[in-house]
């Protein structure tokens, strides 16, 4: 468990990347935020250490505040269209349905040498309205074909702690 944000804000240019659109009071008091609302579901931030930037971008400069703030930014594993989740028919291209979803999941395991080990699937829990078939109903599905296949799960946090990356990436080099 984790922040994600709390007003969602874009920190930096999709352009230009190392051009920050936020200043660092803008993201702490967004992040002090976000755990005041976790913690109204008993979540405490000691224990919501990770921390997914919204939108999923970010920065070296949103790296380290996020460091300095004691949280371990992570981020999606690459190759799949599950971050399309959040996208709704009135968007137009970028909309993806989840049939179309659950297939890039599954193409994408046959196609990688490492099929999907280690692999952080982003599934967004909430979603525009306006998309009527919500990808995370299909998840149950997805996590049975992928049991099928000998796949077991993980939280992040075991899974990070597995591969040794926690205390690597918390301690600085």
């Amino acid at each position: 468990m984790g922040s994600h944000s709390d007003q969602h804000l874009l920190y930096c240019d999709w352009r230009k990347r190392d051009s920050l659109l936020v200043s660092r009071s803008q993201f702490e008091a967004d992040l002090r935020e976000s755990y005041k609302t976790l913690l109204g579901f008993g979540i405490k931030k000691k224990n919501a250490l990770f921390f997914l930037p919204p939108y999923e971008w970010y920065n070296a400069t949103i790296a380290g505040w996020t460091r300095q703030e004691g949280l371990l930014l992570v981020n999606f594993s690459p190759g799949t269209r599950s971050t399309a989740d959040y996208t709704y028919p009135e968007m137009g291209k970028p909309y993806l349905p989840s049939d179309e979803i659950f297939k890039s999941v599954i193409d994408f395991e046959l196609r990688d040498k490492n099929g999907m080990n280690g692999f952080i699937l982003l599934v967004h829990a909430g979603t525009d309205p306006r998309r009527k078939d919500k990808f995370y109903n299909r998840l149950d599905g997805l996590l049975e074909v992928l049991k099928r296949k000998g796949y077991r799960f993980k939280t992040i946090d075991r899974l990070l702690s597995s591969l040794r990356f926690c205390a690597c990436l918390c301690k600085k080099l």
